[in-house]
């Protein structure tokens, strides 16, 4: 049984884990089946000097314990300044580098974070300089990072910005990621495949509503939302396109 520290300080977020917990200068997660990779890959970081994640200091009592990054980690999607959003590109393309050619990455480019929105980076002074939750770290292909990134810093439906202005952002973040050639094509495809992949995820979860992490209601809208966007994305195909171009 996971025993939590007395002085343990809850951390709010975490959509899928519960019971992220803060002892100290470290953090404190439930072990999981994706713990040894992590760990691995956290190690592999650390060894290549890589510093936008957090460090594995080991596992104690059910819990793998990784080093406390402090700064902030935004609660919710919002608009985001263009030097925030080159900031995000150069830090996802670092992390990719990174893996890039490892063991770990296998027969893929690189190992992918799966889950690199706002909600995963730790800013400091305005500026995201790091990603936590590796949860989903996984090999494949860098474009699976990048059209999930250019979706959840960049663009939104329900939204004022315009959306010249969201794909002006894209724009931003491929140029700061050094995104070339065919991938720098492949980019709305890739975003549009994140969307429809994050619709059939939750969808799933709620075929299972004995182990899924929230209620019916919050996974229909997380459906919906990822719908919406997708709709949203492929009907301003071209702007982004040319935004790119």
């Amino acid at each position: 049984m996971t025993e939590v520290p007395g002085d343990a300080i809850k951390l709010p977020g975490g959509r899928m884990t519960d019971g992220v917990v803060r002892v100290n200068d470290s953090v404190r997660r439930p072990a999981s089946d994706s713990s040894e990779f992590v760990a691995a890959l956290l190690q592999a970081f650390e060894q290549c000097e890589f510093d936008g994640a957090p460090k594995y200091l080991g596992q104690v009592d059910g819990m793998d314990i990784l080093s406390f990054l402090p700064g902030e980690v935004p609660e919710r999607f919002q608009v985001w300044e263009d030097n925030q959003v080159a900031a995000a590109g150069a830090l996802l393309r670092a992390m990719h580098d990174a893996t890039r050619g490892s063991e770990l990455a296998g027969r893929f480019p690189v190992v992918c974070h799966h889950d690199v929105g706002p909600n995963n980076a730790v800013f400091v002074d305005g500026l995201p300089s790091a990603w936590i939750d590796f949860d989903f770290a996984a090999p494949g292909s860098p474009l699976e990072d990048f059209g999930y990134a250019a979706w959840t810093w960049c663009i939104a439906s329900k939204c004022a910005v315009p959306v010249e202005r969201q794909a002006e952002q894209v724009k931003i973040l491929a140029d700061a990621y050094g995104l070339q050639g065919p991938e720098r094509g492949a980019v709305i495809d890739a975003i549009l495949e994140q969307q429809a992949r994050n619709a059939r995820f939750w969808a799933e979860l709620m075929a299972s509503p004995d182990t899924a992490p929230a209620g019916p209601d919050v996974l229909a809208s997380r459906i919906e939302w990822s719908r919406r966007e997708l709709a949203f994305t492929a009907a301003n195909r071209s702007v982004f396109e040319n935004a790119l171009a």
